[in-house]
């Protein structure tokens, strides 16, 4: 029997809950095969999946007054053919009801015969008291408040009216909740921007310029999986946000230079270093994940590039005395909680708790110090993390330069966008302002 969105959605939500899973390799997993051939379905298995994540906390909330016993003791898949009933039925305008209740049951009767009942009883009961779920007010519960209103973990709510206050925290939580950009790197070593722009509108997308990147494009609702453009296929095109674009010209690598990328992944910014470097010097590229050092290598191969070495390390050992003070600039993209990418990964605040942010916190200063044994005088260090967090960001810095007395924080270069710098002299993106990812960069340079 061919699975419907609902279907599929629902598989691919108890993917993430039960694995730890990240949605958009499932996701795209699916509308790259032959699971959905028609472009609303695509859409619909799109929207469903990220809007039930992003909802989740508020949905859950009412999955909560609507079932007798205790919501949680429910089977994974029951709870997300809920959700996703729910989601549709509160978020959305185009579907009918009936349709949604229709196959809410015929999922619930497909993958677990006898609850039907149930899953039908939950959501006639939500559609009948549609307007009567309440949250708490603003002004007598603001945290509690937020964080079922706008679908946000209460500690992390607390924690960020505590660092922004509640009008800040309540834009942020919004922001996060919107529908991100898709948006591509155009790979200068093979292509410009206009002739990718002209090539991919021949091909039928609607694409324009990147408001901060130059290098970067927007494309709107792509109607088929941008790994299956010829574009992409023959390297001139890359998955990326455009404040993660920034980060390679934070980096601002010169040809003929020496680099370290110390905690590499799967290389996308590595090979946007490369590409800054028009493929000219050496980049070493490290990271304690194997399978991520093979798709950077597959990644380098598609898009031409020659001048990265790849090896699997742990940043905070030391790569060798060989290495010591050898490098130009080095790269530490730090491992982080992800709090500036909930638009792409919302599944991330449901996964996070508060300690694990000290966690975070105690890694990304290991690696930092180590990180400046490989630098040589005159030479920067770029410190970059993809959350909002102090903890993770400004507060390690300060820490290692009160330790290391032969670095300064340096100034952004000329490249980056003034109003991606704050007032403390650190890159600084958000979705609220300027519609990218959040991300966090400071510039490190050793004086002796």
């Amino acid at each position: 029997m061919k699975k419907t969105p609902r279907l599929l959605a629902v598989e691919i939500l108890n993917r993430v809950e039960e694995s730890d899973a990240f949605a958009e390799p499932l996701l795209d997993a699916r509308l790259s095969g032959n699971y959905l051939t028609d472009l609303r379905d695509r859409r619909l298995l799109t929207q469903l999946v990220y809007g039930t994540l992003r909802m989740k906390g508020y949905l859950d909330w009412i999955i909560g007054q609507l079932y007798r016993g205790k919501a949680g003791s429910l089977e994974t898949g029951i709870q997300n053919i809920l959700r996703t009933g729910l989601y549709q039925l509160l978020f959305t305008d185009r579907i009918p009801a009936f349709a949604i209740l229709d196959e809410a049951v015929k999922a619930s009767k497909i993958m677990y015969p006898g609850r039907a009942g149930l899953v039908n009883a939950i959501l006639r009961n939500a559609l009948r008291n549609k307007e009567g779920f309440v949250c708490p007010p603003l002004d007598t519960d603001p945290a509690l408040h937020i964080s079922l209103f706008y679908s946000h973990p209460l500690w992390l709510v607390k924690e960020w009216i505590g660092m922004f206050g509640a009008d800040e925290t309540i834009a942020l939580c919004e922001a996060n909740n919107q529908i991100p950009p898709f948006t591509l790197r155009v790979n200068r070593l093979k292509a410009s921007r206009e002739d990718v722009l002209t090539a991919m509108r021949r091909e039928g997308f609607e694409v324009s310029p990147t408001l901060f990147s130059r290098e970067g494009i927007v494309i709107e609702l792509p109607a088929v999986p941008i790994r299956e453009t010829n574009s992409y296929r023959e390297g001139l095109i890359q998955i990326q946000d455009e404040a993660s674009q920034q980060i390679g010209h934070l980096v601002a690598p010169q040809p003929g230079e020496q680099i370290l990328d110390i905690c590499a992944g799967a290389g996308v910014k590595t090979t946007h270093l490369a590409e800054i470097m028009g493929n000219r010097g050496s980049i070493l590229a490290v990271d304690i994940n194997g399978n991520k050092i093979t798709a950077l290598r597959e990644l380098t191969g598609r898009l031409g590039i020659t001048i990265i070495n790849a090896s699997v390390n742990n940043a905070t050992a030391d790569l060798g005395r060989e290495f010591h003070g050898k490098f130009d600039r080095i790269l530490v993209d730090a491992p982080c909680s992800g709090l500036g990418t909930l638009r792409r990964n919302p599944e991330i605040k449901w996964r996070l708790q508060p300690e694990d942010i000290e966690n975070f916190a105690g890694l990304q200063r290991l690696i930092l110090m180590s990180a400046a044994r490989y630098l040589r005088k005159g030479g920067t260090i770029i410190y970059a993390t993809c959350t909002v967090m102090p903890a993770e960001n400004e507060e390690i810095i300060d820490e290692f330069l009160k330790r290391h007395g032969n670095f300064r924080h340096g100034q952004a270069p000329d490249m980056i966008d003034a109003r991606m710098i704050d007032a403390g002299g650190y890159f600084r993106t958000s979705p609220r302002l300027q519609g990218t990812d959040g991300f966090f960069g400071a510039v490190l340079v050793k004086t002796g």
